[in-house]
């Protein structure tokens, strides 16, 4: 009689860079024997790898627990990320929890299974972030199409509402040269795109004299990748080289995501970041002036404590008149151990959702004015998967396509013609017979 596989289910909350190492855990599980299953289905072991950015995150992270153990009240049920490292106490009060890992332990989830007897009380395993050291490599495989590769972890800046520093640690990152192995085994794969992720990536290479532009260079010779997107980088780190070299790569993308956080010099000044907003604006302008059809994507938080309404409209305006084509809106959280949560003049919760209605209104019309200036082009697309009978993909500047066609296509870039707006998306047609490529 042949003893079953143990089922696993891991279920990631937050950033592009946990995914990328949910997923490199993930086949450290399935290396060992277990079988992987979706985490709406019954599994005897739950992973959630968790954001503690925003309160909302906390809140998701609790529901998910209890959904959990209500699938399989005997299954084990692990907690790991930022929000295990900050809150694992109060982690470990949630009814069925029985494991909680900090930052460096979640990477040896699998021997701290083994050490513990799981029937006892709730067992929480800390990191020291002031000691880390080491640089974990992690990477996306679950799609095809798109990998999502962590060059970099941990953040040196202290700025005044952020707690990603204490839940991950200094800045850190391997050497060129080993980034760039893992990058050529990616390339080996069927994966067609490379979305570079880290907590704060321009700031790769500080301790090895090395810097993200020369990665860059480096990472633009792979073979067997044909695209390449910088997630997100600071507007103080984003060189004019390296805007320069991205308009003449033919690999990396004319799409840039750069958090800008509050249009106001005084905001900007009380949050900490390292920029006035004449610098983000010269960002902007630099992209555009040599990627003219660049898409540039806003992160903003409203509700800063001191925010007045002047200074508000102050942010909502200088977006308005900039050239960028969608925002991420974050409504300010308060979090413990921060700056911030000291501050006066703390904004209503109804005010914050005010401000935030506006944003997410603003941020429709830049995407409606981006699509539109992009009608009637010919853009090249990756095509991901089909939904609803229709093929989805990306064109290189980040506009989303839907189009009929065969299931051939995926995973496939093709020069595609766009033609109607559709929500959030354009409807295409093949401009040129379509290259397949099959196997």
């Amino acid at each position: 009689m042949s003893i079953p596989e143990k089922r696993v289910a891991f279920h990631t909350l937050g950033c592009k860079l946990n995914f990328s190492e949910t997923a490199t855990i993930s086949r450290d599980f399935m290396r060992h024997g277990f079988k992987k299953v979706e985490f709406r289905n019954e599994a005897d072991i739950y992973v959630l790898n968790t954001c503690s950015v925003t309160e909302n995150a906390d809140k998701e992270a609790r529901k998910l627990i209890r959904q959990a153990k209500r699938r399989n009240p005997n299954a084990s049920v692990v907690v790991i990320g930022c929000y295990a490292q900050l809150k694992s106490n109060e982690i470990a009060e949630i009814e069925g929890v029985d494991l909680v890992l900090g930052a460096e332990a979640k990477f040896k989830i699998l021997a701290h299974l083994e050490k513990i007897d799981l029937s006892n009380e709730t067992q929480i395993i800390q990191s020291n972030v002031d000691t880390i050291k080491d640089f974990i490599p992690s990477f996306s495989s679950r799609e095809r199409t798109r990998s999502f590769l962590k060059i970099q972890d941990g953040c040196d800046y202290t700025c005044s509402f952020c707690t990603i520093p204490m839940a991950r640690g200094k800045s850190r990152n391997q050497s060129i040269g080993e980034t760039i192995k893992i990058a050529k085994k990616i390339g080996e794969t069927d994966t067609k795109e490379i979305v570079l992720t880290g907590v704060n990536i321009g700031d790769f290479g500080q301790e090895s004299g090395e810097s993200f532009f020369e990665l860059i260079q480096a990472l633009d010779t792979i073979d067997g990748i044909e695209r390449f997107r910088i997630s997100s980088i600071e507007p103080n780190l984003l060189t004019n080289e390296i805007i320069d070299f991205c308009a003449k790569s033919n690999k990396f993308m004319p799409h840039f995501h750069i958090p800008l956080q509050s249009g106001s010099d005084k905001i900007l000044a009380s949050m900490r970041r390292r920029y006035k907003r004449d610098l983000y604006e010269n960002r902007v302008a630099k992209i555009k002036s040599v990627m003219p059809h660049a898409c540039i994507g806003v992160d903003v938080i409203v509700g800063f404590p001191g925010e007045s309404d002047a200074d508000f409209m102050e942010s909502k305006n200088f977006i308005l008149e900039m050239d960028v084509s969608y925002l991420h809106v974050f409504t300010y959280s308060e979090r413990p151990n921060t700056d911030a949560i000291q501050m006066d003049d703390a904004i209503s919760k109804e005010k914050r959702a005010e401000r935030s209605k506006l944003l997410h209104i603003l941020s429709q019309k830049k995407q409606a004015f981006f699509y539109g200036n992009n009608l009637g082009q010919n853009r090249k697309v990756l095509f991901e998967n089909m939904k609803n009978r229709k093929l989805r993909g990306y064109t290189d500047n980040y506009i989303q396509v839907e189009m009929d066609g065969p299931s051939e296509m995926a995973n496939t870039i093709q020069s595609i013609k766009l033609r109607e707006i559709h929500g959030d998306k354009i409807l295409g047609q093949v401009s040129k017979s379509p290259t397949i490529n099959t196997i």
